[in-house]
């Protein structure tokens, strides 16, 4: 069996992580009790060779980050609002595709129609398809990060940032083999090399390369090419980071990884030790379902409220 790449999300108050067969949820409530969801990973996705085939990998990767980090989000805000004893609700039906399908449409429309849009208008000031395809990419990227700090700015956002920050540093300290206890999880760092900051960095930079050939002179054809393509950029964009991770390590192949965790410092912030109990609350489950922590493993002692089970 192929090795397993740990990792997650960072949720409203709380932090999810996903595992071969499990997805947990732990978000903090409102009164300083932490609730765990379990997601059995059971769907076609999960089960399909061809989501573990090289580009089809990040395909897949992409799709279920999409779905199960929307459905996380909407679950923890639930889960973080809620009142004393109420009743948390599923993050099933309506709501969550349609939230999905918004969210889509915006980042599409923000990240990759917009400045396509822009670069078209100056191409009789450009002297090649390339150079178009470059000023497009220098505009996605001032945008991606003009974007961060604006929204980094926010304190609800800065402290998703450094739920962010507690998920990379638990991820990190699993990885070394370190006890999975706030303090030593404290002494790693908040920066990951698989990070989907790092992620989204790649996606700028395979776009450049990917929408040059796809210059045409009907606005309505150039855009659609770049929403055609984003599937491609995005399976192009995981291989690279899946490559970078495995070999960033070693000093000649660091100038993959640095940017990426560069970035990271604007998505990512010191978290406190109750965040770091919410990260290692999401990941003992999910390494306990995949047998590879016993299952007589605790957490930390009395911050776990309850543990429920849902699709």
């Amino acid at each position: 069996m192929s090795r397993f790449y740990y990792g997650g999300q960072a949720v409203i108050e709380g932090v999810l992580m996903r595992g071969r067969t499990l997805a947990a949820i732990a978000v903090r409530t409102p009164k300083g009790d932490i609730v765990v969801r379990h997601i059995p990973l059971t769907g076609v996705l999960y089960r399909a060779r061809w989501a573990r085939w090289p580009f089809f990998r990040g395909l897949a990767a992409l799709w279920d980050a999409l779905v199960l980090g929307t459905q996380a989000l909407i679950w923890s805000a639930d889960v973080a609002m809620a009142e004393d004893d109420e009743e948390v609700g599923g993050f099933e039906g309506p709501a969550a595709w349609g939230t999905l399908a918004v969210s889509l449409a915006l980042g599409i429309g923000l990240f990759f129609l917009l400045p396509s849009y822009a670069a078209k208008w100056l191409e009789e000031w450009l002297a090649s398809s390339l150079a178009v395809s470059l000023v497009e990419g220098l505009f996605r990227l001032v945008l991606f990060l003009a974007y961060l700090w604006v929204i980094g700015r926010s304190q609800d956002i800065a402290r998703v940032f450094a739920y962010h920050g507690a998920e990379h540093k638990t991820i990190n300290a699993w990885e070394a083999g370190a006890p999975l206890t706030p303090e030593s999880v404290a002494r790693f760092s908040r920066e990951h090399v698989r990070c989907g900051t790092s992620f989204l960095l790649f996606v700028l930079l395979a776009s450049v390369i990917l929408f040059a050939p796809f210059n045409f002179d009907n606005i309505f054809l150039h855009l659609l090419s770049r929403v055609i393509l984003i599937p491609v950029v995005a399976m192009v964009a995981y291989e690279l980071i899946r490559f970078s991770a495995a070999r960033g390590h070693r000093w000649w192949w660091r100038w993959l990884v640095v940017p990426g965790l560069w970035l990271q410092r604007l998505t990512t912030r010191e978290p406190t030790p109750d965040m770091l109990e919410v990260a290692i609350a999401a990941l003992v489950p999910v390494l306990t379902a995949d047998g590879v922590l016993p299952s007589t493993t605790e957490v930390t002692p009395t911050t776990v409220l309850s543990t429920v089970t849902g699709s």
